[in-house]
């Protein structure tokens, strides 16, 4: 079980620094399939998501500028979001989460597939209540179904802030810093974390994050664009196949 999990981790690992998110869109299904129950399964991610959100922020932070301002600010209200994702997940049964993740994944790829694959991005303050306000919104849920965050935020980040979909991938994982630490935090508080599991794939994403990056920087923006897609569709497909055969 530990050499699966290891390689749980190094696939994860490279899907968030890739795309720019948590992880658990990719791991809560492989997690499912390998006999894990959902809250199980989202405990997992969360541990995860600590360790390749800290190092991938940091590979991005050497190329980025700008990045922690916005980011800071999105990371404080989701942390206290994600802080009360532990008193709601307990009381949702499995089978809601699971209808919830797929919701989330249908409203990425709506709104991924209408916007621009690379826009010049917007540089002004935003206004911090709004950024805190949808970071704690963000936050709760995006704990409570197991993911970092970015599914939910990208899109707000391309469409609504007028982000450029790369940068907004490394903010977006930044983002997830700040969730993850939350509902580790409450996950932890309530009983429901998986230290051991957590702890060997979180290892094995920080060696598949590093090269996720690099190969980011490397790839053109309307191809990014459509691997965007793809992996929300994918794992969308994955998620419907598991629940109606829940």
């Amino acid at each position: 079980m530990e050499f699966e999990l290891i390689a749980f981790g190094l696939i994860t690992g490279f899907t968030s620094g890739f795309f720019g998110i948590g992880g658990g869109s990719i791991l809560i299904p492989m997690l499912l399939v390998a006999g894990f129950a959902m809250k199980e399964a989202v405990a997992i991610s969360i541990m995860q998501m600590v360790f390749s959100s800290i190092y991938g922020s940091f590979l991005n932070s050497k190329k980025i500028k700008g990045l922690f301002r916005d980011g800071i600010i999105l990371g404080l209200g989701a942390s206290l979001g994600g802080l009360f994702s532990g008193y709601f997940l307990p009381s949702i049964p499995d089978i809601y989460l699971q209808y919830l993740f797929i919701l989330v994944l249908i409203y990425t790829v709506y709104t991924l597939f209408k916007a621009p694959a690379s826009q010049e991005v917007v540089q002004p303050d935003k206004n911090i209540f709004l950024l805190a306000f949808i970071g704690f919104c963000v936050g709760i849920f995006a704990m409570s179904i197991g993911i970092g965050g970015s599914l939910m935020l990208l899109p707000i980040l391309v469409q609504f802030l007028k982000y450029d979909l790369k940068i907004a991938t490394a903010l977006g994982l930044f983002f997830v810093i700040f969730s993850s630490i939350g509902g580790f935090i409450s996950t932890s508080i309530y009983g429901n974390m998986l230290y051991y599991e957590g702890a060997i794939i979180g290892i094995g994403s920080l060696f598949g994050v590093y090269f996720g990056i690099k190969i980011k920087e490397k790839t053109q923006a309307t191809s990014y664009k459509k691997f965007v897609l793809l992996l929300n569709l994918f794992v969308l497909g994955i998620m419907i196949y598991k629940t109606v055969n829940f």
